[in-house]
This record gives structure tokens, sequence and C-alpha cells, in this order.
């Protein structure tokens, strides 16, 4: 019996094909921890502490020791969202804007496992921060991308809606095989996570955007349930 050779996970192929793309726009790719600490996954993110998220029903939170005496702020959570890194990058590089990161990386929610969610799932955050940003740059870059990924016929639209860390904040739709489909979220970056990291919002601007990689992969291979790309079941893998 001959020794067959792997292949990459169909979530890995989709993840270096994303980067590529925003490569050859000048981004680069940042990194963060996937176990947080609070402050970074939502106090410097501008997300109150009364927001439901913060809850149970929501997040992973880490126990700890008991006799261990924690900040509330480092207190360890796993990260339910790719922005944390926005705001650990934008830390360490204040003093060498501006920049442009797309953040691909698992996060982590406490939620009912069903066709379209899973507790733990993919997220592509990207984040670009120069003196002369606009939602029109914004939304050149999401068409960019979107085009590159299925096709010049794609349609884009933006509804308005809240995320903390964005304003203004917009939904973004993607038009596939004639229905309008929920992508993700995206705005411009709010000025209190300028202010947290020590960078003069009146000085620079950015946009930010976060889309779940395993949507777009089942968009783009008509996949219809998300548990199948965590299965484990070769018979599913080996068709990538």
């Amino acid at each position: 019996m001959k020794n067959e050779k792997g292949h990459l996970h169909p979530i890995t192929q989709f993840t270096r094909e994303v980067v590529g793309i925003f490569a050859n726009l000048g981004f680069v790719v940042a990194e963060g921890p996937e176990l947080e600490k609070e402050f970074y996954n939502f106090d410097a993110l501008n997300i109150p502490a009364d927001h439901p998220s913060r809850d149970m029903q929501d997040t992973f939170w880490i126990k700890t020791k008991k006799d261990e005496k924690l900040d509330v702020k480092n207190r360890p959570v796993m990260r339910t969202q790719t922005s944390a890194v926005q705001v650990r990058f934008l830390e360490k590089h204040k003093d060498s804007l501006p920049c442009a990161i797309v953040v691909p990386g698992k996060v982590f929610r406490n939620e009912a496992t069903d066709a379209t969610h899973e507790a733990q799932f993919s997220q592509l955050e990207a984040l670009y921060v120069d003196k002369d940003v606009s939602m029109g740059h914004l939304k050149g870059v999401i068409e960019h991308f979107l085009k590159k990924l299925y096709s010049n016929e794609v349609e884009i639209r933006f509804r308005p809606s809240f995320f903390p860390f964005v304003e203004p904040g917009v939904e973004v739709d993607m038009k596939f095989n004639g229905k309008w489909l929920e992508m993700g979220g995206a705005g411009m970056v709010h000025p209190n996570v300028f202010k947290t990291v020590g960078i003069d919002p009146t000085v620079w601007k950015g946009f930010a955007f976060g889309f779940g990689i395993d949507r777009l992969v089942m968009m783009k291979h008509n996949i219809t349930d998300i548990r199948l790309l965590y299965s484990g079941d070769l018979r599913f893998i080996n068709q990538f």
C-alpha cells in the first residue's frame, strides 16, 4: 500500500489565499495570543463592563488558582474576536505609523453548535491606519477583496450597525447567487481605541473589518454545515 501525501485543510488553504490577496495590497500578517487578557479583548476595544458579550453565555472565562489575585483587566479569557490583535499591534507600533495589517486566527465563543455556529471558528481581521483614511477606502478594499475571492460580478452594500470599537459602524453584505448575504462587520476605528494605546485620533484615522473565514469557505464551496470543517472526516476533507 502506497503512502499517500497529505494536504492542507480547506480552512488553511483558504486563509493562505486570503492573506495573498491582502499582501498584494501591502498588508502584513499580525498575530496575537488565543488566550487573551480581558483588557485587550474588551476594555481596550471600547466594550463596556456591562456589555452582554462579557457574560458566560458568550465568553469562555478561564479559571485561575484560588490564591492568584489578578487585576480585573488581567483576567484570562479565550479571545472572542481577532480585534484584540489590533490593540496589541497599535500599542507596540504606535510610533511607526501608518500601518496595514491582516489578522487571521481562531476565536472562541460559548455558543450552541449547529449548522452555522461553532464554539471555535476562524476570523479574518484587517486594520489600516493613516492620516487620510475614509469609509471610501474601506469600501474599496472590501470590494477588491471579495471580487478577488468570488468574481468581478460581486456587489456589496453597507448597512448601518453598532460595534463599540468603530464609529461609524456598518454590516457588510455581499450579493451572491442573487441573494444578499451578511459577511461581517466594519467601520472607522473609534477614537477611544486610539486613545487607549496613546495615539492621537485627531491626527490618525483608520478602518477595520472582520469576516468569518469559515463562512467565506462555506460560500465558496457551497458547504451547508460548518461542523463538517471540524469533523476530521476524511471523506469530506479529501475533496479539497
